[in-house]
């Protein structure tokens, strides 16, 4: 098999609902036996080219690149005087989001007031072994205290032994403890897995209702462009990506959101705005 083909194995299309659809962007390929139960399960697997993507809604940095930041700060240490200073600087720059620890959200929401910019935490971080009812409990926590978005982690370790039911009902969890129009993001942690666990771990996400495809938490290793445009090409319009890890300056971003990440991850927000480089 070429190096650059992806397979879609029967053990992805197991974790889909029957009668729905699985679009696969090339380089992917559908395994037989994933394709003979898709069949039994009445899903539509349609194959188009990437000349069939909507190109058009892909992100293009045409205004401030502010707006596609969430801007973090998820250090062990953190003090609430770093809080506000977060605060402070996302309201000044029109940040799309602060992304902080969960202590921190009922302080974060009362700094944002007014501001148009969300309060984002976390739940499942940083490993996302906790088990699925505390992540969902979390997750109902922060929103009660303000949060309108939610940045959850799945289990990398029963995705990669082929657990993918294990890992829908985690994200499930999550998002039926969330209102429809809070946002779940959805951490893959893509530098520890292969391109076909990452194409697995896309598609399960957005079954189970993300909003967002986050690449990982930044501690596993940075976001790589390659991985944007694959989990892009295998999500297509039907959820966003955030792109987290490693970004520190402003071209490292705008290559981000050229390959289709709609959110930067970064805990150098004021740094990659502020950077002087024409953007690309």
């Amino acid at each position: 098999m070429s190096a650059d083909l992806t397979l879609i194995s029967a053990a992805t299309v197991a974790c889909l609902k029957d009668g729905s659809v699985l679009t696969v962007r090339s380089p992917y390929i559908v395994t037989p036996s994933a394709a003979e139960l898709a069949a039994k399960k009445n899903i539509r697997i349609e194959n188009v080219t990437d000349a069939e993507v909507n190109t058009e809604s892909s992100p293009k940095v045409t205004g401030s690149l502010a707006r596609f930041i969430d801007s973090t700060l998820l250090a062990t240490d953190t003090v609430p005087e770093q809080i506000t200073t977060l605060c402070e600087d996302a309201a000044k720059h029109g940040f799309a989001a602060v992304c902080i620890h969960p202590i921190f959200v009922a302080q974060a929401v009362t700094c944002l007031s007014g501001t148009g910019v969300a309060a984002c935490t976390i739940c499942g971080f940083p490993l996302g072994t906790s088990a699925p009812s505390t992540k969902a409990a979390e997750a109902r926590l922060a929103v009660d205290q303000g949060a309108c978005e939610i940045d959850m982690v799945i289990p990398v370790g029963l995705l990669r032994a082929g657990d993918l039911r294990a890992v829908n009902a985690d994200i499930s969890a999550v998002r039926q403890v969330l209102d429809s129009d809070i946002t779940l993001k959805v951490i893959i942690e893509a530098p520890l897995l292969t391109n076909e666990e990452k194409v697995a771990a896309a598609i399960i996400a957005v079954e189970a209702g993300a909003d967002f495809v986050k690449t990982g938490t930044g501690l596993a290793g940075p976001v790589t462009v390659a991985d944007v445009r694959l989990i892009r090409k295998t999500v297509g319009d039907r959820a966003r990506i955030k792109a987290a890890g490693g970004i520190r300056d402003r071209q490292t971003a705008e290559a981000m959101i050229a390959a289709g990440a709609a959110r930067i991850g970064t805990s150098s927000a004021v740094a990659v705005v502020e950077d002087p480089q024409i953007n690309v």
